[in-house]
């Protein structure tokens, strides 16, 4: 039998789960702490719930579910397994509005499943931590978003990300202004959104091979490098007539947002990218992009979605969100030491031994009075020769083990030893807690 997991997914093992808990502990409590509410969605969605959100190579990538009986047969699909948590995030906002406050903040940590190549970072069932803000097109909502997860990462301990930005509008109302249809305008940014990855040259040819004329590459790649702020309000001025209405209105929201968000600790880390495209079809104004230089792709990604409600509604609801990459988060922490020290530590505090199969019952009181007390307590759960016990408890790195031989139960003392120094103390029994608690590292 293959024990391998499906290629793109993994088995997470013990200190693997501790270090993804930390991670995710950490950006809930940022998002709390920023107003936001849990929330939780389906695995599974409908098929037509996913279908036409996320552009045509977006929607090859959903996980589709055969159909049950007949259906499966023929290969027909009505279910999938969710490819984000924004799409889900607008389904519950249609069917639960009027339950929901006017300006409904969530956070959602939830794995969700991509259909795509794996490789390094990225994976077929991953993890998405999401933040997002319902109700209000105020430029405060973008920038708040932006703080939130710039936060999260300075909790983490990362000080060379960036944070990128740009507007969907500005590069509509360049499309239009070169004369190309809004229907080949996802054809277009899909090209562009590849920059990261082929450059220049590459964006270049692949928007030739899909057919746009020079002029259209031109207005799409030609503002590359212009800075914030002086270069880039030079050439949003002398792009006024290409980006029409709707164009300056997009570089005039994301002006809004730059500026609020200069006037916080996030300034330093804020960059305007013209290449920024944001591949999914859903966004409508400004989008975001946080990345390091030692990871291809991003750490985090979001923008803008005012339209996407409404196709489950029937009516326009403002919304923005961010989505924290866990994986991608969780390997470069790996890879650069970031974790604290303590994440290595061991499943238990102490580990308590058999001295012989009568003494079981008195061992598990003994546990219960020291899980009481907040210690995490093993047991090992036989009786076997001490040598070996104590061997065990080394191998899984726990510091303390405690003995209650016959001569100890008759005193009313357990014999505490530390396993790093090999030091062994007779504790009474009614003490043993406090003495736990009292070494260093040990949780009180």
């Amino acid at each position: 039998m293959i024990t391998t997991p499906p290629r793109g997914m993994r088995d997470f093992l013990p200190d693997e789960v501790r270090r993804r808990q930390y991670v995710i502990g950490v950006i809930a409590d940022v998002y709390q702490r920023y107003g936001f509410e849990p929330l939780e969605t389906p695995a599974v969605e409908n098929i037509e719930t996913l279908l036409g959100k996320y552009g045509e190579e977006g929607d090859r990538l959903i996980f589709k579910i055969l159909k049950r009986g007949e259906g499966e047969a023929s290969g027909a699909a009505d279910l999938a397994l969710r490819y984000d948590l924004t799409v889900p995030l607008a389904r519950v906002v249609a069917e639960y509005r009027a339950k929901l406050p006017k300006f409904f903040k969530r956070y959602q940590v939830q794995p969700v499943w991509r259909a795509d190549r794996p490789q390094k970072g990225r994976f077929r069932e991953f993890y998405q931590c999401d933040v997002d803000a319902i109700g209000s097109s105020s430029p405060l909502v973008d920038a708040e978003l932006c703080l939130a997860a710039c936060e999260v990462l300075r909790k983490l301990r990362f000080t060379d990300f960036e944070l990128h930005v740009n507007h969907r509008e500005v590069l509509t109302g360049l499309l239009t202004g070169c004369g190309v249809p809004e229907e080949r305008h996802g054809n277009a940014l899909v090209a562009l959104d590849k920059f990261d990855k082929v450059g220049l040259s590459g964006v270049l040819q692949e928007l030739e091979d899909r057919g746009f004329e020079k002029r259209v590459s031109n207005a799409l790649t030609g503002w590359q490098g212009v800075r914030w702020p002086k270069e880039w309000r030079e050439w949003m001025v002398s792009q006024l007539p290409l980006l029409g209405d709707r164009g300056r209105a997009g570089a005039q929201n994301l002006h809004d947002i730059i500026d609020l968000l200069s006037k916080t600790e996030a300034e330093s880390y804020v960059r305007v990218n013209p290449s920024l495209a944001r591949g999914l079809s859903y966004y409508t104004g400004a989008i975001f992009e946080i990345r390091v230089s030692d990871l291809v792709g991003s750490l985090a990604g979001g923008g803008r979605y005012d339209n996407l409600i409404g196709m489950f509604l029937g009516e326009q609801i403002p919304a923005c969100g961010i989505s924290l990459g866990l994986e991608r988060i969780l390997v470069v922490m790996g890879q650069r030491g970031m974790f604290p020290e303590e994440l290595t530590a061991t499943a238990a505090d102490v580990m308590l031994t058999i001295w012989n199969g009568a003494q079981m019952a008195d061992t598990l009181a003994l546990a219960a009075e020291l899980r009481s007390a907040g210690l995490r307590v093993d047991v090992y759960p036989e009786a076997d020769k001490l040598g070996k016990q104590f061997k065990y408890a080394s191998s899984r790195g726990v510091p303390f083990v405690l003995v209650v031989g016959d001569d100890e139960a008759a005193r009313g003392e357990v014999a505490v030893k530390n396993l790093a120094t090999g030091e062994q103390t007779s504790v009474p029994r009614n003490g043993v807690v406090r003495f736990i608690t009292s070494q260093s590292n040990i949780p009180s």
